[in-house]
C-alpha cells in the first residue's frame, strides 16, 4: 500500500487542492472588484466525508521489478465555484467587498498551512515508525 493510499493523506491532499482552487477564485474576486455587474464567487465548502477513500483518476506507473515503488500522477480536483449574494452592492451592480475578500484570502492561507503541516507531520511519524535502529 502506498502512503498516498492512506485515507488521511488522501483527505489532506484533497483539502490542499481545494484551498488552491479557492485561492484562485478569491483572487478573481479581488481582481474584479471594480468590474461593473461582477458577482463575487465562492467555492463549495469542503467536506472531508466527500473526499475520504475516493479513487483518483490519473497516470499509474508500471512496476517492472519487485523492489520498485508504484506511483501515480493525478489531475488536480476542479472546484465548483458558485456566485454568492453579498450584503453590499455598488451602484454599478458589483458586490465584491475587498475587505471581506482579503479576510477570506488570509483565512484560506492559514487553513492551507495547517493542512500542509498535518500532512508533513503525518509523513514524519510514518518515517519515524519505519526507521531502523535508533
Amino acid at each position: 500500500m502506498a502512503i498516498s493510499d492512506i485515507p488521511l493523506f488522501q483527505a489532506l491532499k484533497s483539502k490542499m487542492q481545494w484551498h488552491q482552487v479557492r485561492q484562485g477564485v478569491l483572487a478573481e474576486n479581488v481582481a474584479n472588484a471594480d468590474t461593473p455587474s461582477y458577482r463575487a464567487r465562492e467555492v463549495k465548502q469542503f467536506d472531508f466525508a466527500d473526499h475520504v477513500g475516493l479513487a483518483q483518476a490519473g497516470l499509474q506507473t508500471s512496476v517492472t521489478k519487485v523492489g520498485h515503488i508504484s506511483g501515480s500522477l493525478s489531475a488536480p480536483a476542479a472546484g465548483e465555484a458558485e456566485k454568492r449574494d453579498m450584503f453590499e452592492i455598488t451602484p454599478s451592480g458589483n458586490n465584491v467587498v475587498l475587505e471581506e475578500q482579503m479576510m477570506k484570502v488570509t483565512q484560506n492561507q492559514m487553513d492551507y498551512q495547517a493542512a500542509t503541516t498535518l500532512y508533513s507531520r503525518g509523513l514524519g511519524l510514518i518515517r519515524t515508525a519505519l526507521s531502523k535502529g535508533g
